[in-house]
């Protein structure tokens, strides 16, 4: 498990919301070195993001829905679209039993949010001990892993990341604001089981296109 490299998953996302144009830049990056692809609950209508998730599926893409919601109802709501779309990961959403049952009974891989989060794009706070008890929670009652909004933490984000990580054994995704290789130094060291990349994607942050990048990244990680 140490061993292995963190998963880059690619979101097709732009402050916290899907871009309009996500199955052009979908096309476009196919053929990179990332295996995991996903975006968020916003920003597409439901049969576009039916027809771009079977897309991927198809290409032998492995599938995530990121839900940045707060309550149960709207959490729920996130899980049926996951599942109308044939996700392999449900991300974010607060912890509810109600929806890690429902995860279980469609095949989805749960990982829910922990800590005290706002606002959209997100902002995290709360206490590391406080969001290890939650996580612990959260896994025994049918999450497959956590989805930790470190680089939007209101305190020492690296030190978060790190010190979660090594508190579970259990996969974590860093997800939010990876955006720059000094944050992917970090994410290397921490060595989360995954990390999302969207905005700084359509940023240019990591040089070059998107295909390009992705592809920069995935041999950074990796190297």
């Amino acid at each position: 498990q140490k061993m292995k490299r963190p998963e880059l998953i690619v979101m097709l996302t732009q402050n916290d919301r899907t871009v309009e144009n996500a199955a052009a830049v979908y096309e476009a990056c196919r053929n990179t070195k990332a295996a995991y692809w996903g975006f968020k609950e916003e920003g597409l209508p439901l049969p576009e993001m039916q027809k771009l998730f079977a897309q991927m599926r198809a290409d032998g893409k492995r599938t995530a829905l990121e839900v940045v919601t707060y309550t149960e109802a709207e959490g729920l709501a996130g899980a049926r679209m996951a599942a109308a779309c044939g996700c392999e990961l449900l991300m974010g959403t607060m912890f509810s039993g109600e929806i890690s049952r429902f995860c279980a009974d469609h095949g989805i891989s749960y990982l829910p949010f922990v800590g005290r989060i706002t606002g959209r794009p997100s902002v995290l706070s709360g206490s590391l001990e406080e969001m290890v008890d939650e996580a612990r929670a959260a896994l025994a009652n049918g999450a497959a892993g956590i989805d930790l909004l470190g680089y939007r933490y209101t305190g020492d984000a690296a030190k978060l990341n790190r010190d979660f990580v090594a508190a579970l054994d259990a996969p974590v995704v860093l997800a939010g604001s990876v955006n720059s290789y000094a944050r992917l130094d970090e994410v290397r060291e921490a060595n989360p089981w995954g990390f999302t990349i969207g905005s700084a994607f359509f940023e240019g942050r990591f040089g070059g296109t998107v295909a390009e990048q992705i592809d920069r990244v995935v041999e950074y990680v990796n190297r």
